[in-house]
């Protein structure tokens, strides 16, 4: 974001501005062509480019978008909401779905700008002010305020005014709003690779000093400077400061990730080392009792202190709310799926980083279609464990996310709607959701579950369960579900935390995730360390006698989630200027949300990975 000319502002947010709503056009693009719009609002197929070719003279259309707090990016607002120069009738931009949801309302503005036509300070408009219109400006710009425009798919921005204060005894405190605009457009051949807005050379006009009755006039103008580049494609441009994400701190994250890397990989070979050689020698007294014994009186091998041996008649003994769990376990393999996705289609190219709202597209659609993995893994798992009532089940699947997610979203979207933000979805998005939801996401779990019903086999255990119960010894404290899941949550955490601090910036910022590289391997290693601190929690577990490992191995790693919620909490105390109830009801809702994706994707790795292990500890247990 372009900061010329923005010095003295201040460093903390404050209550969001009250403006009045302008009515909605009759369409904010939602057509009732539900996989249409999502497939186009992914973007262009890979490594292409939306971009528009250009006579040299040829108009180039720049829309006005929305303005909102600085530190608040998911606070926004229309641009002609404030009052500035605005033609009579507002021709609003179609827009896609990923467009919607990102709070984009484009119109079109008054600035003329031609192709490769450089531009001297031409007059925009010309306004008379009343005192309350010049109190919104004011307002807006204390609250540092800034403007997003769009030109062929680029964003340019800047601030809407200047703020300057200045000492304590007399203290000084001046409003500024800039009238005056330069824009800076790079091209190369007949395409525009680079857009920028700046007032380096500009003085703002006072604010200060307007008696309650007094109009104030304004004229507002602009310039527009064309020049050449060398560089082909907007992706290749080296913008430095100008808009690069991270540019300065790019080598220290690489060599924060490399340094997270080598400590997981330490940590996972520490664990299945040892983990393996102790597994090793159970397994060699293990079966070496079980010749003996059985060389012997031929008595049940349960006598004595084995271990986790003694509990093998218990340790597939089913738990209860299997429903629930099997319900867990098909909503945290959809989103490993969908996760899995968004990175993959990110590293192959099909997100143009100038596309607004591509990923928000991408991931309904996907969220949409993978629904048939949650209704498959948990009716399948769900008939293996020997439930019936599997409609009951897929209903319980299809709620697990959608539910909690509509509750989130309703309290978040009534704030939004309420303050007049563009975050706020018109009824027309709405409903094309909720169509998406009813024709295509809920089929498809009813689907998946009719497969996963119709394919699944009885559940296979190495070991015949009894009828009775074997009763548990005491637990020393460190073995009990509070420590689990404070070690089994802490250790993933602490593998993504330096890459948890560049999501959050970017997801609560105004630019695209593009380190999808760096994300990849993140992803994968939490991955891996959270099924490798399952199994040794697991085995832990299970040497203490206690074949409660159902629930145990989901929460334990699951609990990950509960870490990113609480670093949420420190991020918006520490490490952001976010304020006002629009912005923190966001912040705080979809946060919960996050925590809540992660406990059910890493409780399901956690799951799968604790039932895998035991099946194969317990193969290799010599029983009969």
């Amino acid at each position: 974001m372009p900061r010329e000319g923005a010095g003295g502002f201040p460093q903390t947010g404050s209550t969001a501005l009250r403006m009045t709503v302008l009515g909605h056009p009759p369409s904010w693009s939602c057509q009732w062509l539900p996989f249409l719009i999502l497939l186009l609002g992914t973007g262009h197929e890979p490594g292409v480019e939306g971009v528009t070719h250009y006579k040299a003279g040829d108009p180039v259309i720049l829309y006005v978008n929305k303005v909102g707090p600085y530190h608040n990016p998911q606070e926004t607002y229309h641009y002609y909401q404030l009052p500035v120069c605005c033609p009579e009738k507002i021709r609003h931009k179609s827009l896609s779905l990923g467009e919607v949801l990102d709070g984009d309302r484009m119109a079109e503005s008054l600035y003329e700008i031609r192709f490769r036509e450089n531009v001297e300070k031409r007059i925009l408009c010309h306004m008379q002010l009343s005192s309350a219109q010049v109190e919104q400006l004011r307002q807006a710009i204390e609250e540092l305020y800034y403007f997003e425009f769009v030109v062929d798919d680029l964003p340019i921005r800047g601030f809407v005014g200047y703020m300057e204060e200045s000492g304590f005894l007399p203290h000084s405190h001046k409003i500024g709003l800039w009238t005056h605009l330069d824009f800076h457009l790079e091209f190369h051949g007949d395409r525009i690779i680079f857009a920028n807005v700046s007032v380096r050379d500009v003085k703002p006009h006072s604010l200060d000093g307007l008696r309650p009755d007094e109009f104030l006039g304004l004229t507002h103008t602009y310039s527009v400077r064309w020049s050449e580049t060398s560089v082909e494609r907007r992706s290749d441009r080296r913008r430095g400061d100008d808009g690069g994400f991270f540019p300065r701190t790019l080598e220290i994250h690489w060599l924060s990730i490399i340094n997270s890397m080598v400590l997981v990989f330490l940590l996972v070979g520490f664990v299945a080392v040892i983990l393996m050689r102790v597994l090793r020698n159970d397994l060699a007294r293990y079966n070496l009792d079980e010749e003996t014994t059985s060389a012997g009186s031929g008595d049940d091998f349960d006598q004595g202190d084995n271990g986790w041996k003694i509990i093998h008649t218990d340790v597939f003994r089913f738990p209860p709310y299997r429903g629930l769990l099997c319900a867990v376990l098909g909503v945290g393999a959809q989103f490993l799926a969908l996760g899995t996705g968004i990175i993959v289609m990110a590293l192959l190219g099909m997100f143009n980083v100038h596309r607004h709202g591509a990923i928000n597209s991408a991931a309904i659609l996907l969220y949409a279609l993978t629904c048939c993995i949650s209704g498959y893994v948990s009716s399948h798992f769900y008939r293996q464990i020997g439930g019936e009532r599997w409609v009951w089940n897929i209903i319980l699947t299809t709620s697990l996310f959608s539910v909690p997610f509509f509750l989130t979203w309703s309290v978040v979207n009534s704030v939004h709607w309420a303050n007049g933000s563009t975050q706020a979805l018109p009824a027309t998005t709405i409903l094309l959701l909720l169509t998406v939801w009813l024709l295509v996401g809920f089929p498809l779990t009813v689907i998946g579950g009719i497969f996963g019903k119709n394919n699944a086999s009885p559940f296979d255990a190495p070991c015949r369960t009894k009828n009775i119960a074997r009763e548990i010894p005491p637990q020393p404290w460190y073995k009990s579900t509070l420590i689990h899941m404070t070690v089994g949550g802490f250790l993933p955490f602490s593998a993504i935390s330096v890459e948890l601090y560049y999501i959050f910036a970017t997801v609560w910022g105004r630019e695209q995730y593009t380190l999808y590289g760096i994300l990849f391997f993140v992803f994968a290693i939490l991955l891996s360390v959270g099924a490798c601190i399952s199994i040794a929690l697991t085995y832990f577990q299970l040497s203490g006698e206690d074949y409660r490992w159902w629930w145990r191995s989901v929460l334990s790693v699951g609990s990950t989630g509960l870490f990113i919620f609480l670093y949420s909490v420190f991020y918006y105390a520490r490490r952001s200027n976010m304020s006002g109830a629009v912005q923190t009801v966001e912040f705080f809702g979809y946060s919960l949300l996050t925590g809540y994706v992660f406990f059910l994707m890493l409780g399901t790795i956690s799951f799968f990975s604790s039932l895998k292990f035991i099946r194969y500890i317990y193969v290799n247990l010599k029983m009969d």
